[in-house]
């Protein structure tokens, strides 16, 4: 239970269906004292897993009737995401720790504490589903979350449970007002956790700095163009990524995205749209969900390089631990470091990491 309105419903749904629920929540990082809006009412404000929203959680927990407990994480949650965020931007790379949070932290630790209790299964808010052995999207396609699932690995579809995976976000709001929760219609979480106001630029150099990383790539740099002629200077690889286009500052009138981040040479590359096009990207560290997509053969598929971004048709060869995607129509911005989620319509058949 994060404190959000999403875990709250889905425990008071289980709650009714007649289940035993236990409600724990992960203390992941330090980020203050607990949040009070003027109304004084509970966790107005503050992201997943803040103090103010585990104070919410265990609010909510006594308001069902359910027990409540909090589960320190906070020293992996730190060298599996925090120190992770920090050495793929240091690398020029745009890492996504949701995605890493819940392949080390949420479905490995704490599905072993479910266990370690004699629960039967362990239960999230996600917007997603499993549904004979196999993880699909969400109904709710503007909240789907399976895109942030695939690596928390294949033993764990058949001990998770995804409440709310056929719900829509209203919904879901709609159950909580009429459980007179108080987050019934708190904001939903858009920034990430643990850099919360912050820039994420400060939060990759501290952590950098703390960890000895080399930092030289940190450090001002050249914004050139294709041919190599610097047209204006970058405040450190960490602060861009590729497809980005606001906040750079370049000579000229026309619009330029960022192309290419070379920490190495110190450099951010620059160019028009049409250059950020991609018709094959090769995916590493590949985990399988489903034996759909065999080493060493081909198959039609739809991939997702972003998590707002549409499914792309493409073919996908499968190498061991990488795969090699060819896509039907050229996609945009495809950057080093995220995700690439291997869709058979609803169905996640895997994914890796955009190399």
């Amino acid at each position: 239970m994060s404190g959000g309105v999403d875990s709250s419903v889905a425990a008071a749904e289980l709650r009714d269906q007649g289940h035993e629920v236990i409600g724990m929540t992960m203390r992941l990082y330090d980020a203050g004292a607990p949040d009070r809006s003027a109304s004084g009412k509970r966790g107005r404000a503050g992201t997943c897993c803040s103090p103010a929203e585990v104070d919410q959680a265990r609010y909510v927990c006594a308001q069902l009737g359910i027990p409540h407990y909090t589960v320190d994480e906070r020293e992996r949650f730190t060298r599996d995401v925090i120190d992770d965020f920090a050495r793929e931007y240091t690398a020029g790379r745009t890492p996504n720790p949701c995605v890493r949070c819940n392949e080390h932290v949420k479905f490995g630790p704490l599905l072993a504490r479910a266990r370690a209790v004699g629960a039967d299964a362990l239960a999230t808010g996600h917007y997603a589903r499993v549904v004979d052995g196999a993880l699909l999207r969400g109904v709710d396609r503007t909240k789907d979350q399976s895109y942030f699932l695939f690596a928390m690995g294949r033993a764990a579809l058949g001990e998770v449970r995804f409440p709310l995976g056929t719900w829509r976000k209203e919904q879901v709001r709609e159950r909580a007002r009429a459980l007179a929760l108080p987050n019934w219609d708190a904001p939903d979480s858009v920034e990430l956790c643990f850099v919360g106001g912050r820039d994420h630029a400060a939060v990759v150099r501290e952590r950098a700095e703390q960890l000895g990383l080399e930092t030289d790539a940190l450090a001002p740099g050249a914004i050139v163009d294709e041919r190599g002629r610097e047209l204006g200077r970058h405040g450190g690889v960490h602060t861009v990524t590729v497809g980005q286009r606001r906040g750079l500052r370049v000579a000229g009138t026309e619009a330029r995205y960022v192309l290419r981040v070379l920490p190495s040479r110190n450099e951010v590359v620059v160019g028009e749209r049409e250059a950020l096009a991609a018709r094959a990207v090769e995916l590493v560290d590949y985990r399988a969900l489903s034996d759909d997509l065999a080493d060493g053969a081909a198959r039609e598929v739809a991939v997702q390089i972003r998590h707002r971004s549409p499914p792309a048709r493409a073919t996908a060869t499968r190498e061991g631990s990488r795969v090699t995607v060819v896509f039907a129509e050229p996609v945009s911005a495809a950057a080093p470091g995220q995700a690439g989620v291997v869709y058979d319509g609803e169905r996640v058949l895997g994914g890796g990491w955009i190399a």
